[in-house]
């Protein structure tokens, strides 16, 4: 495909890096020396200007482009190049928003603003944040198939029953399979025999009732019912999307905000949350309400220092597990090493949301995982592929590719992969996959 990327943040960068190897990209960028940059960094061709000037984007050639994504980190520029460039040529068009309220006219009206597909931020993670919620201990998870299967991302602790235990020990589950290990940032593809060690994250992917008993079996007690205490921090958009949907899954959070318009907005749109209007960083106060009880605390302030306060102050106050919304991808890395259980980017939600979704023409979903090292993708086979007639194990031994089938689904219906299983049309395969190696395994399909 030719494809305009406009926005070259955090955002933008990550997915011309994702699609820069399989497709010709163009990056158009405000900032004539982010512009430059990028040109060296990732061997695309770069524009300096307005995204939404027809100037500028009839230097980018839009009018060829089969997609066209807006990805700045200002919402009405989004919307007006993605109608800007439906004046120009007719490409696919994705605009990137955090308002829910731009999100909400897009999905009533098909077509507005001029965009195809619209991304909210906001909503992408507060998902993220209740789908992680609702799986202990597991630092990433993704739905599948339909949701017939599931792929969870777990780092091992210490203390962890699987810890010290080899592959073939820990999974002891009948329709789960170890895809992945990611150790010290190298990956590797498990075996039976491969050792599992504190530090390791394992990838698994199996019907969600075997990934949720997996995550009971190495976190016993992290596992959350609807007698839990969660406690999110921050009215921000994410924070009040977090609490409304943990309401639809029966849980009954407070939420701390400080400015009391806002608190009192969310009192009257959340009615199955306790609202406390305080100021989130007063020790009394968190004392005072128990918050030290809680078995979740989700820090979502509109700023990453406060959030590392917060975050801080609840692991101090003995707080289980602290979930914390980390608008820096620098900052990430930080608040893990300092002891914060999760901290989820928004920017890089949202980019894995869109790069997932221009991957659609080779896979039915996608997940990326550890820096793009890997992804788990999920791919319906067609008559007569590279995949189907033989058993998987030949297929394994026959791929320069490294690579690990997680799951089939045929018929609606759950098959665990085994070495002999022979593929079939029709099925729906979740497999583990290098990144450089989605393309080639793909085109098998």
């Amino acid at each position: 495909m030719y494809v305009v990327v406009i926005g070259a943040g955090e955002v933008g960068t990550s997915i011309a890096a994702s699609l820069a190897s399989d497709h010709e990209v163009v990056v158009v960028d405000v900032d004539p020396d982010r512009a430059e940059q990028l040109k060296y960094e990732l061997d695309v061709l770069t524009i300096a200007g307005d995204g939404t000037s027809s100037e500028i984007q009839s230097a980018a050639d839009v009018d060829r482009a089969d997609m066209v994504i807006a990805c700045t980190d200002d919402d009405q520029t989004n919307l007006v190049a993605c109608g800007a460039a439906k004046t120009l040529g007719d490409g696919f068009t994705i605009a990137r928003v955090k308002s829910t309220e731009f999100l909400r006219t897009w999905q009533g009206s098909e077509g507005a603003f001029g965009v195809d597909f619209m991304v909210c931020t906001d909503l992408l993670t507060a998902e993220n944040i209740v789908r992680v919620i609702g799986l202990p201990a597991a630092i990433d998870v993704d739905p599948f198939a339909g949701g017939l299967v599931q792929m969870a991302e777990f780092e091992i602790g210490e203390g962890s029953p699987v810890a010290g235990q080899t592959v073939s020990e820990a999974d002891r589950f009948e329709s789960l399979t170890f895809v992945g290990l990611f150790r010290d940032g190298e990956m590797t593809i498990p075996r039976g025999d491969t050792d599992i060690v504190v530090g390791d994250r394992a990838v698994v992917v199996g019907s969600p009732e075997s990934v949720q008993s997996f995550a009971t079996d190495i976190a016993p007690e992290a596992t959350p019912d609807d007698a839990d205490e969660i406690v999110v921090v921050g009215g921000s958009e994410i924070g009040y999307q977090t609490a409304r949907l943990l309401e639809e899954r029966d849980f009954t959070p407070r939420l701390i905000e400080r400015d009391a318009d806002r608190a009192r907005w969310l009192a009257e749109n959340l009615p199955d949350t306790v609202v406390m209007e305080h100021d989130p960083t007063d020790t009394e106060f968190l004392s005072r309400e128990h918050v030290d009880e809680a078995d979740i605390v989700v820090t979502a302030l509109g700023s990453d220092e406060k959030n590392l306060l917060i975050s801080v102050l609840a692991k101090r106050l003995g707080v289980d597990r602290v979930i914390a919304v980390v608008d820096s991808p620098d900052y990430v890395t930080v608040f893990e090493e300092i002891g914060i259980d999760i901290a989820i980017n928004p920017r890089t939600v949202t980019a894995e949301e869109i790069t997932r979704f221009t991957y659609e023409s080779v896979a039915e979903n996608i997940a990326v995982l550890e820096n793009d090292q890997a992804e788990v993708i999920e791919l319906e086979l067609t008559e007569g592929c590279g995949l189907t007639g033989r058993p998987i194990s030949d297929i394994v031994a026959e791929s320069d590719a490294r690579f690990v089938i997680g799951a089939i689904t045929r018929n609606h219906q759950l098959v665990t992969p085994r070495g002999d299983t022979v593929l079939q049309a029709g099925d729906h395969v979740i497999l583990l996959v290098e990144s450089d190696s989605v393309g080639q395994i793909a085109s098998m399909a």
